[in-house]
């Protein structure tokens, strides 16, 4: 169709944009009133404006859209947003399905990362997320606590012997020296026969 009324064609309703009614946006000319998010509808202006090809998106839809999925995404402070945008109009990508490994040589890395590591306490496996080193072995965070009286260690705060955990009160009760001089306090004598 021929441009007979001069100026240019809007980018969304293809009609002639006049100048009293113009919105430029990365070379293109768009109505006032058609200058509108293509999934929200809502006003655009420079500043909340995201133009994908000829599209043209309010920030918030071209996140959604566009923008990087996945955990650690969120949209504020410390946020998990789940929203991918379906009643936007926005459908989501399908993503492949999680397929195991049938291969029983895997690596050294998905050995580690793969949760094959187990627990010396109570020989289910250790996952990254709960994991605990101490005495060259990986340890739940809740079975990480003295073998004899239970209480929760640290890696500074731990003697082992035979494969087992103890706090150093504990370790020193039943595994250090014993007879008179070797007491548990300042100047305490202990009689051990």
């Amino acid at each position: 169709m021929p441009n007979w009324g001069g100026g240019r064609r809007c980018g969304v309703c293809q009609k002639t944009v006049y100048f009293a009614e113009e919105v430029q946006c990365e070379g293109n000319s768009f109505h006032k009133s058609c200058f509108l998010c293509m999934v929200c509808k809502k006003n655009l202006d420079s500043t909340t404006v995201a133009v994908h090809g000829e599209e043209i998106y309010c920030r918030s839809c071209y996140g959604k859209k566009y923008g990087p999925k996945g955990y650690g995404y969120g949209q504020g402070a410390g946020t998990l947003s789940m929203d991918k945008g379906e009643a936007l109009g926005i459908r989501p990508e399908g993503a492949p399905g999680h397929k195991p490994t049938t291969n029983p040589n895997a690596s050294k890395f998905a050995q580690k990362m793969g949760g094959s590591e187990h627990c010396p306490r109570c020989s289910q496996a250790v996952y990254a997320a709960e994991k605990v080193i101490g005495a060259g072995k990986s340890w739940h965070k809740s079975c990480f606590r003295c073998a004899k009286c239970g209480k929760g260690l640290e890696s500074t705060t731990l003697a082992d012997k035979d494969g087992e955990i103890y706090c150093k009160g504990c370790y020193a009760k039943n595994f250090g020296p014993k007879g008179f001089g070797f007491g548990q306090g300042a100047g305490a004598l202990v009689h051990s026969e």
